[in-house]
């Protein structure tokens, strides 16, 4: 006995995958159909499998939306039906989108990170003060403490008062402060002693070990 078989390179294209070769012929079924109710008809009986395939999203608003345009997506756009949103079109779909715009605006400071760039701008519009004052000189000691993790060495404060006098487009100039920046032993010391406590506290359990051990060979 012989069978008919339907190879996947005589098959039509998949548009969705997702949906599977079923809904697919269910589509070109109701492509064929000439009666324009029964069409609209079977059409609306196709979206209602659509979203039993995933029941979690189908009281979601969009969600319907999205049916319909995959349908006509899955129908190579050549299925008739009234559909309740506007249909898609095929250019739309192939138009290629438009680029993303770089996010690094100072990639000559990157070791700064980004958010410096927002932190200032966010102190130029601050009411002239103390507050305001204060709020610049901790942004240069935090420019100050990147810059150390990128240079272990040193950093003179000039250096970090040029850069952020940079940054600000000339509106933030601690050049003419009397006032220094932290000390680098002071800005790096958090992070070495954490550092040493961790290898402190591991060294430790480790000679406790080591001395339980020695007890119980002791013993026998």
């Amino acid at each position: 006995m012989i069978y008919d078989l339907e190879y996947n390179s005589e098959r039509s294209k998949l548009f969705i995958p997702e949906y599977g070769r079923h809904i697919q012929k269910m589509v070109e079924h109701a492509i064929s159909i000439e009666d324009d109710k029964e069409r609209n008809e079977v059409a609306k009986s196709i979206i209602a499998v659509m979203g039993n395939l995933n029941p979690h999203l189908r009281d979601v608003p969009d969600f319907q939306h999205k049916l319909w345009d995959q349908l006509f997506i899955i129908s190579d756009f050549k299925l008739n039906v009234d559909s309740p949103y506007p249909k898609p079109s095929r250019e739309k779909l192939q138009e290629a989108p438009s680029p993303l715009a770089y996010p690094q605006n100072y990639p000559k400071y990157r070791f700064y990170g980004n958010n410096i760039k927002t932190m200032i701008d966010a102190a130029l519009k601050w009411e002239e003060g103390d507050l305001k004052e204060a709020l610049v000189f901790n942004i240069a000691n935090h420019m100050k403490k990147c810059y150390l993790n990128w240079n272990r060495d040193t950093v003179d404060d000039k250096v970090i008062f040029d850069h952020l006098f940079e940054l600000s487009d000339g509106k933030i100039n601690l050049n003419k402060k009397e006032e220094d920046l932290t000390e680098a032993s002071d800005l790096i010391r958090g992070s070495n002693s954490k550092r040493y406590s961790k290898s402190s506290s591991t060294s430790t359990k480790s000679t406790h070990k080591k001395t339980h051990r020695n007890r119980s060979r002791k013993r026998y």
